[in-house]
């Protein structure tokens, strides 16, 4: 399954040169000229690692990094600025970033930095399964796709993630905190509804006539496949 990352940059050519460089590198990718929509997309998305630029329009990168962290969104973060003398990049760590890369930069050093910072946390996976297959139903976590019989269903990377934690724990009743640590990663800032709201997005999805139940829900309890 591809990893995904945010990137948050007013400039549209470094943007869309961005999204075109990490996208050929293998990473699924979404792009932003400004924070708007950015939280939204933290809490529905597996984000695994964040490029955000220092000179935004609303708020100023670094700053915006550290209510983040306030928050306990800990998704680890590149910030890419013109702003290059010692005491703003001991700022911008200061506020959060786990690296920081002054303009104008090379592509790929960038790339290298990225691969470095997910792997040093854990987030990049070995595709050792593309397949999960339960009952009439086939996971392909590379297409983030679902197969019933012949009809396809296209899912989100956080659905996709979602699916493969429920059907990686067959036979197991998932509780929303397990749910939080192993999907959102958050079990602080994330409020537990967040889950139900996806656990009914995702059934809607590949159980829309509400049929089959491949996940059951426990009342007061969690979630299971069985």
């Amino acid at each position: 399954m591809k990893e995904q990352i945010l990137i948050i940059d007013d400039d549209s050519d470094i943007l869309e040169l961005l999204e075109y460089n990490l996208s050929d590198a293998g990473y699924d990718v979404l792009g932003f000229l400004s924070t708007k929509n950015v939280r939204t997309a933290l809490l529905q998305e597996d984000i695994r690692l964040i490029i955000i630029d220092r000179n935004l329009p609303d708020i100023e990168g670094s700053y915006y990094i550290e209510m983040l962290r306030s928050k306990n969104i800990n998704t680890p973060v590149i910030m890419l600025s013109a702003k290059n003398s010692i005491e703003e990049i001991r700022e911008g760590f200061v506020k959060g970033a786990d690296d920081y890369i002054t303009k104008p930069f090379d592509m790929q050093e960038l790339i290298l930095r990225v691969k470095a910072i997910l792997k040093r946390s854990g987030s990049e996976q070995k595709e050792l399964v593309e397949n999960i297959s339960y009952r009439d139903l086939k996971l392909d976590l590379n297409m983030h796709t679902v197969t019933i019989n012949t009809k396809e269903i296209t899912l989100t990377n956080l659905e996709t993630t979602l699916l493969q934690i429920l059907l990686l724990n067959k036979g197991k009743v998932l509780d929303r905190e397990f749910l939080l640590q192993h999907v959102w990663r958050d079990t602080h800032s994330i409020h537990h509804k967040t889950v139900n709201v996806a656990i009914k997005r995702l059934k809607e999805k590949i159980d829309p006539h509400k049929e089959k139940e491949y996940i059951k829900t426990i009342r007061g309890v969690g979630y299971l496949v069985a």
